[in-house]
């Protein structure tokens, strides 16, 4: 990908790490970036073409604490950017661990990109509540009308977890303390506003995370993904609950694929989370990653929920812990009114501020923080599912791409080793009924590293990466790799592309050009590429030789991922195209076909085809002739076993050279011409000087050569064994 520019690295700092957190900002052009001890920002056209930095390192003094504190001064002990939000049109609001002791500040970006602006206030925020105390510890955070809702940690011990709201002109509120109903050693993710009505007094923050199941919740499983939902006008309780919220609710996010026996394989470690936005903002399509949390095997999954399941749920049954066992059980009682998480709001009536709230709608949000229903994926389970692999996913990106055929879903997905499976995801015959297609997985980093944020800009259709080692950009299409031939661009299945008459590129829904052939849904070329010229490609031809009782491969791969190879073998003097007998002989790979011993009966002209969709394409034809291993004495001289004796090493390295040189001479068709041009090869190399002083061949060699033309058949010869066959595997 470097090589053909589809890949830009920023290879980061010798004293930096942990280019984790990302601000697209699309209006001035910029990608933030906070890492460690620093703040970037890259150029979104290219990150390496006129980079900015910010120095933000700890102090001496907070680096020593941390040190004697017991931790890593390398690791540890730096600042580590966790926060990074817009404030206003010209600042941003960002905060770090500062060696264990959060700090935050305002960052002055200027209101225009030609501003050229990009310093750090000299004011600086005790970052308590908004940021990590630990690097390690996951966190996420949303500033929003200058006020910042954050999942962190609270104390340097990391035990005291919350969802606070600080900033602005109300006093800080979060959740309640040490109550393992409400948050049990949670892990957050993400935080998003999500409409609930056209009032905005209706409006709920949603956080993402995962934490440890509750005491009797889920036995068996550690760990559990969750959907939590707030009221973004929550001002606490007026009695109890006060400077806490009182409309928190939380519900499980279950993504797991149905097993025999009604055993389901469940994937809890929620790793990402993406919003896809749609004409109408209260419903987001949500796409979240998930990894296993088992020891037994490695998995991963995508699943897909929408806001109507996620609202079902938060107005159905409150977990509720009762009976003898005390389990967890769906709450019977009497709800008191306003249903507890409902926003105080004139759509609903009556209350103008949480503070308002009757006192049994306090204490019944206080003890029943739970739903009993979990939030089940569209279509019941994964659009996506990755086991036996050696990689993790870990980051997710979405965009929706509009196709000839309607528009489609391409996922960006970042893994644990450093790669990004581009996917897309087709309807067959509704949304609960997908196809997954793996249009290409690419390497991003030069080295093995998680991707730990991911941005994509539809402006610039570019796609950025971060990791532990740097910032990459690449493009979120490359027509160019899926081949030079129509039926090859449509078979890719590809929104980003499509066949213009001449070659696979980029797919524009506004260009009218009557020869454009794409077919995502499909990915059918007998319909789109019949009337187009140079719809099937050429075919390349090439003849190969191997010697009898020596291994031979038979290189062909197709260009898609999805597609099957065919192989089929035409006889000499045949023209009929038999299908070959796979066995321990004659093995089928992914990269081509492995002969292992050679016979006579292998010469012929080997057909590779590409199967996909039903339809075949032709790849490659090779001309196989096998070389008797007799004729191989003969022409090589000097050979172990070939009567020249053993004593001819250097002989027969000369050989051998020659033999391999003339092996993939395409224009070579015939067993006689590859002799006859060794044979010519040995005369010109073995041409001595008679006492005359005219030039001939030697004797020896003639008569040699005269003796193989006068008995090509039925001689009866012993068979001599190539010691190192040629192509062997």
């Amino acid at each position: 990908m470097l090589d053909t520019s589809n890949l830009i690295t920023f290879n980061g700092l010798a004293n930096s790490s942990s280019y984790d957190a990302f601000l697209l900002d699309e209006e001035r052009g910029r990608l933030l970036v906070g890492a460690e001890d620093h703040i970037f920002s890259f150029d979104l056209v290219n990150i390496n073409r006129d980079h900015k930095m910010i120095a933000w390192a700890a102090t001496p003094s907070k680096r020593d604490e941390c040190k004697w504190a017991g931790k890593d001064l390398g690791k540890e002990c730096s600042n580590f950017i966790r926060v990074l939000q817009p404030y206003n049109q010209t600042h941003l609001y960002i905060c770090g661990t500062g060696a264990f002791h959060p700090i935050c500040a305002y960052l002055e970006m200027g209101k225009r990109a030609e501003d050229n602006i990009f310093r750090l206030a000299s004011h600086f925020e005790n970052g308590r509540g908004k940021s990590p105390y630990d690097p390690k510890m996951l966190s996420a955070s949303l500033l929003i009308d200058g006020e910042l809702y954050s999942g962190t940690s609270a104390d340097f011990m990391g035990r005291d977890f919350a969802i606070f709201r600080t900033l602005g002109d109300h006093h800080p509120i979060r959740t309640e303390q040490h109550d393992s109903r409400w948050l049990n050693d949670p892990r957050f993710i993400g935080v998003h506003l999500i409409p609930e009505s056209d009032n905005p007094e209706d409006d709920k923050i949603f956080l993402f995370f995962k934490e440890n199941a509750m005491d009797g919740e889920h036995t068996g499983k550690a760990t559990i993904a969750r959907i939590g939902q707030l009221c973004k006008n929550d001002m606490g309780g007026h009695r109890s609950l006060v400077n806490k919220w009182t409309t928190f609710l939380k519900a499980r996010l279950m993504c797991s694929v149905p097993g025999v026996n009604g055993i389901d394989t469940h994937f809890d470690e929620l790793q990402d989370v993406f919003l896809m936005s749609s004409k109408d903002p209260k419903n987001p399509v949500i796409y979240a990653v998930f990894t296993t949390s088992s020891n037994i095997f490695k998995g991963s999954a995508v699943c897909m929920y929408n806001m109507a399941d996620i609202r079902r749920v938060f107005l159905g049954p409150y977990a509720h812990r009762d009976g003898p066992n005390y389990q967890w059980v769906p709450f019977q009682g009497r709800v008191p009114y306003p249903r507890p998480g409902t926003c105080p709001s004139k759509t609903f009536g009556g209350f103008d501020s949480t503070k308002d709230l009757p006192d049994d709608v306090i204490t019944f949000a206080r003890g029943h923080p739970a739903m009993y229903n979990p939030v089940h994926p569209i279509g019941g389970r994964p659009i996506m599912v990755r086991t036996d692999v050696d990689y993790q996913f870990s980051q997710l990106v979405v965009d929706r791409v509009e196709a000839e055929d309607g528009q489609y879903d391409v996922m960006f997905i970042g893994t644990d080793v450093g790669t990004v499976l581009k996917v897309v995801t087709i309807p067959r015959e509704s949304w609960h009924d997908l196809e997954e297609v793996v249009l290409e997985e690419m390497t991003v980093f030069r080295e093995p590293t998680p991707i730990t944020a991911m941005e994509l800009s539809t402006k610039q259709q570019q796609l950025y990466l971060g990791s532990a080692l740097g910032v990459s950009q690449m493009s979120l299409h490359r027509c160019e790799v899926y081949g030079k031939a129509c039926a090859e661009c449509c078979l890719a299945r590809d929104p980003y592309c499509a066949w213009d008459g001449a070659e696979c590129s980029r797919y524009f829904p506004t260009a009218k050009r009557r020869t454009r052939r794409q077919d995502i849904r499909n990915g059918d070329p007998l319909s789109q590429c019949s009337d187009l010229q140079h719809h099937g490609g050429s075919v390349e031809d090439r003849s190969v030789f191997g010697v009898e009782n020596s291994s031979m491969f038979l290189e062909c791969s197709p260009k898609s991922q999805r597609a099957l190879i065919y192989w089929q073998l035409q006889k000499p003097n045949d023209d009929r195209k038999q299908e070959i007998k796979l066995d321990d002989r004659v093995l089928c790979t992914d990269q081509g076909l492995l002969i292992r011993s050679l016979a006579q009966s292998d010469t012929g002209i080997y057909h590779c085809q590409a199967v996909e969709h039903g339809f075949i394409q032709p790849l490659l034809r090779l001309n196989l002739q096998v070389i008797p291993t007799q004729r191989l004495g003969d022409i090589l001289p000097g050979l172990p076993g070939a009567g020249g004796g053993v004593g001819h090493s250097a002989k027969h390295r000369v050989w051998y050279r020659d033999f391999l040189s003339l092996l993939d001479h395409p224009e070579l068709n015939s067993v006689e011409e590859f002799c006859d041009r060794v044979w010519k090869k040995e005369r010109k190399q073995k041409r001595v000087k008679t006492p005359n002083g005219n030039s001939q061949a030697s004797s020896q060699h003639a008569n040699k050569w005269r003796r193989m033309q006068e008995n090509k058949k039925g001689r009866n010869r012993r068979t001599h064994e190539l010691q190192r066959p040629p192509r062997s595997v």
